[in-house]
């Protein structure tokens, strides 16, 4: 492929968007003109998949092209997500990310936004699982999630207002008691001792009341990094949107007159929106089926739409095939290359089985037959709703995977989601001539998949997730972590 065959490639993945919240997907409540503009402009997708409905593993096969239990993004419990920066899990090193692909074939790349895959291994410092050891060159953004309120915090005004002097407080107090001390052992001072041990019980008391403070998720998670660096802790939540989409107009201004100065101007000719939601809803559609837009002028055509299953995993290859690179030989790559589908060369997906995992249990299968239009979905455990009658799960806040509060069916649920894509009505020997067909024909899929499956070391879980005081992250001298760097800005 030549250089200036090479288009500039920009992915957004927005969280908890669903497919009916945009209006080029229906949605006559809500105006979204611009992204409705990429779809009149490129190629829209009605069945595309996440690989998982909640952030890690879903980011972790969009990274990588895999699904998240081939890298071990997934727990044996109920802990879908990395929970903190201070756990010690993350990204295996040995995934290749299509940022990495992208660095052989000679682009520059970066993230701005949500990273969500780990940050340290055995100090708060070492940024194992930064984004530069997967092949960006650059990162701005937040290295954890939203989970938790981030400033500004009510109840933690007055704390955090006096935040930065505490330390200052602290020192001025801890040298005070020891000159006083010094002073009363060489006789140089006549001081009771009850007024030196007066002052060390204050000083104790004070840092133990602030360290006790710091169990807040607010010091340790809702932070933003410029690069390694620390920028603001807690982070600003009602401006960080705002100075990320500048950060990546300013990268994109920065890239665009390097190439103007060296090379050929590629300009902005690919765009692909991903998203996810339905926050651990593995197996129904409305926590796996979300929006696909597709653009890249002249190339593609404008205002197509289509109706294949396509998943979030299919960006590495599809990635890799516009750069002019090869996806990884030494490993299963459960993406594809999407572009002859978007370019019309082919009229079907060659996903003619796609399996849903909540972290690493297996919830349901779709097989969509070769020259058929049928998109049979089969359920084998679904979650159980909270409150009954409800249809998701808000008393948990997310569905579990696996234990008492899911339902096994045996036989599974069988729908054909060209005919219900509503999953509304179950699909029987009575109401349905190929029902035995259809289960036995994905369950000797489902066997067949999982011999490809390879038992690596796990990276979610409850022990995986503990807090370790060494790996929370600090800016300023710990543990009082607080700046405004972006403040200057």
């Amino acid at each position: 492929m030549e250089a200036d065959d090479k288009p500039n490639i920009v992915l957004i993945m927005a969280d908890d968007l669903g497919i009916g919240d945009l209006g080029c997907y229906g949605n006559d409540t809500l105006r979204t003109p611009n992204i409705d503009s990429l779809a009149r402009d490129g190629v829209q997708l009605t069945q595309h998949i996440s690989a998982a409905s909640v952030c890690t593993p879903s980011r972790s096969a969009f990274l990588t092209g895999r699904y998240p239990i081939r890298s071990g993004m997934v727990s044996a419990e109920n802990d879908p997500v990395i929970y903190s920066l201070a756990a010690r899990s993350g990204l295996p090193l040995n995934e290749t990310t299509f940022a990495a692909l992208a660095k052989k074939q000679g682009y520059s790349t970066a993230i701005i936004g949500k990273w969500h895959q780990g940050l340290n291994c055995h100090f708060r410092s070492d940024h194992c699982h930064h984004p530069y050891k997967y092949g960006f060159d650059y990162f701005y953004g937040m290295p954890h999630s939203l989970f938790d309120t981030c400033w500004p915090d009510p109840s933690r005004d007055t704390e955090l207002a006096i935040g930065r002097r505490v330390w200052i407080c602290v020192q001025l107090l801890a040298l005070a008691v020891l000159t006083l001390t010094l002073g009363k052992l060489t006789h140089l001072i006549c001081i009771p001792w009850s007024v030196i041990f007066f002052m060390i019980l204050f000083v104790l008391l004070l840092s133990y009341f602030w360290l006790s403070s710091f169990s807040s998720s607010l010091y340790w998670d809702c932070l933003l990094m410029r690069e390694e660096e620390i920028t603001e802790q807690p982070m600003k939540a009602e401006r960080a949107g705002s100075i990320m989409v500048k950060e990546a107009i300013s990268f994109l201004e920065r890239l665009d007159s390097a190439w103007n100065k060296t090379g050929p101007n590629f300009h902005l000719r690919g765009i692909c929106i991903l998203v996810e939601r339905g926050k651990g809803m593995a197996g129904w559609e409305g926590g796996i089926r979300v929006p696909g837009l597709f653009r890249w002028t002249g190339r593609l055509p404008a205002g197509n739409v289509i109706n294949e299953p396509t998943s979030l995993m299919d960006i590495l290859p599809t990635v890799a095939a516009l750069m002019g690179g090869i996806v990884p030989q030494d490993r299963v790559i459960d993406g594809r290359n999407l572009m002859p589908l978007l370019q019309g060369e082919v009229q079907q997906s060659e996903h003619e089985f796609l399996f849903h995992y909540c972290s690493r249990f297996l919830h349901a299968a779709r097989w969509h037959p070769k020259d058929s239009e049928a998109v049979w979905k089969v359920h084998y455990v679904t979650p159980t709703f909270q409150p009954p009658g409800a249809q998701a799960c808000y008393e948990e806040g997310l569905c579990q995977c696996t234990g008492d509060m899911v339902t096994y069916h045996d036989p599974p649920l069988l729908f054909d989601l060209s005919r219900d894509p509503g999953e509304s009505t179950p699909l029987t020997n009575d109401t349905e001539p190929l029902y035995d067909l259809v289960i036995s024909t994905v369950a000797d899929a489902l066997r067949e998949h999982r011999k490809t499956i390879t038992p690596v070391q796990l990276q979610l879980g409850t022990d995986l997730n503990r807090r370790f005081v060494s790996l929370m992250p600090c800016c300023g001298v710990f543990p009082f972590c607080m700046c405004d760097k972006e403040g200057r800005h």
